[in-house]
């Protein structure tokens, strides 16, 4: 067996890494790199072999930094199955139908600009900027999927390959791949014991190798329950300004998130109700799937149901879909609360909503995510004076508010625990999915304390597994 890093290497965004065994190619993840647009464009539409000599795609949830290059695959000749859970394919359905709209508004949006600016300046380039795949590329993944639950122990072309719940969203897997008498694991996105909504992660029985995250291999997490009151401190001091809370997240698992903590703080009377908006066609779409897979919630979550209520529905919650619903919201005065797309804001309406209210004090950016280098998200959260937006560099005079703890990645000691029980039979641990100062904390800490051979491979690198 062989296997190959050709994205998510130190680095977090882009997930994807190639399996050999005898003569078949299989790919674990195709996630997208998101990051400067022209290098993210080179990366996502080059891959490491020909797309049509892959046996298969082993997908280990539906976050694009995972799914999302699926329709350059496909553009690229992929036909064969996408092996994934239930709820991984449902909600694939929905993102990447998304993905591939803002990537085609976008480049209209950004080609309209650079007309308007040559018709100023003769000189400017206005070089056309296509979108990296279209809508239809996008449909010709859904045909691909092929749902399998999680313990199903599945033939893949002569690999046996069986799935674990990671914890991290709906439907996320732990995937552990068999085949000439090696075990590679694959961690896919660990998350955290006691996140809402989601199932803790499950304990692997044994590993030969493993491929694991380290996004937060460095630091310790704040105890998930400290959230609440975090969040409650961030609503009322900024609702006493009359100001606005702007909430980028990812439509699917951190929105979904959010909502249920801001509806479990209304209903015990420690926030105001303010009017509350997920201004979000793709979560719109999404809670709609998370509903339909209550079988995944944990307990907590679940509790709604048995109450009669919907954990992501109350009074004072309005889901928006059309455009001209979401423009209006900046003709609204606060206070009130809006949670836009995507995560690490680098599309999507978020981006609007970030250019129209980050110059005003009274209002406050709250992040509740890793924000990847060279984002958007990530010069917010550094504070920038000015931030780019659209080509243009915006005040950021709001208040930048950050709650780590909804995190769905484990930290450095949740990681630690997860491994253990496996770790007695492990050759070897490849860290993948982190930057380098994150990566080398977490290889050390591994080293420390279970004298294990760990690697921090970049892109490219290929080692042979015996």
């Amino acid at each position: 067996m062989r296997i190959s890093f050709w994205g998510a290497a130190q680095t977090v965004t882009g997930s994807m890494h190639l399996v050999e065994t005898g003569n078949k190619r299989f790919v674990l993840d195709c996630g997208l790199y998101q990051g400067r647009r022209q290098e993210a464009f080179e990366r996502n539409r080059n891959f490491p072999c020909p797309a049509g000599s892959i046996e298969a795609v082993m997908l280990s949830h539906a976050h694009i930094d995972h799914s999302g290059n699926l329709p350059s695959l496909v553009k690229h000749g992929y036909a064969n199955p996408i092996y994934t859970t239930p709820a991984t394919a449902d909600l694939c359905e929905a993102m990447l139908m998304d993905s591939a709209y803002l990537q085609e508004k976008d480049a209209m949006f950004l080609n309209k600009r650079s007309s308007r600016r040559r018709s100023v300046d003769p000189t400017h380039d206005h070089s056309e900027i296509q979108p990296l795949y279209s809508i239809q590329d996008a449909e010709g993944v859904m045909p691909l999927f092929t749902r399998v639950p999680l313990h199903t122990p599945t033939d893949v072309g002569g690999l046996t390959y069986t799935t674990y719940e990671a914890g991290h969203m709906l439907g996320s897997t732990v995937m552990s791949l068999q085949a000439e008498g090696i075990n590679l694991v694959f961690s896919g996105d660990v998350g955290r014991m006691g996140l809402p909504i989601t199932k803790d992660p499950e304990a692997i029985p044994k590993a030969d190798y493993l491929i694991m995250e380290s996004t937060y291999g460095d630091r310790l997490h704040q105890p998930v329950d400290s959230v609440v009151e975090k969040l409650a401190g961030i609503v009322n001091r900024t609702a006493r300004r009359g100001g606005k809370i702007i909430i980028p997240a990812f439509a699917v698992g951190r929105t979904q998130q959010v909502v249920l903590m801001l509806h479990q703080l209304i209903d015990e009377n420690r926030i105001p109700p303010l009017p509350m908006f997920v201004d979000s066609p793709l979560a719109v779409d999404v809670t709609k799937i998370f509903r339909k897979h209550s079988e995944l919630f944990d307990e907590e979550t679940r509790a709604f149901l048995e109450k009669g209520e919907d954990p992501f529905g109350f009074k004072r919650l309005t889901y928006v879909r059309e455009a001209s619903e979401s423009k209006a919201l900046n003709d609204l005065r606060g206070p009130f609360i809006v949670i836009s797309a995507s995560g690490m804001c680098e599309a999507g309406r978020i981006v609007h909503h970030l250019r129209n209210n980050i110059s005003d004090p009274r209002n406050t950016v709250l992040i509740t995510g890793f924000q990847g280098e060279n984002t958007l998200g990530r010069k917010i959260v550094d504070k920038l004076p000015e931030v780019p937006i659209f080509g243009e560099l915006v005040r950021l005079r709001a208040e930048v508010a950050k709650i780590n703890e909804l995190s769905g990645h484990a930290d450095q000691r949740e990681l630690l625990t997860w491994m253990k029980p496996f770790v007695k039979g492990l050759k070897k641990v490849f860290l993948v999915h982190g930057e380098p100062k994150q990566q080398a904390a977490m290889a050390q800490a591994i080293r420390d304390q279970y004298e294990l051979e760990v690697v921090i491979p970049k892109r490219g690198d290929t080692f042979d597994l015996g």
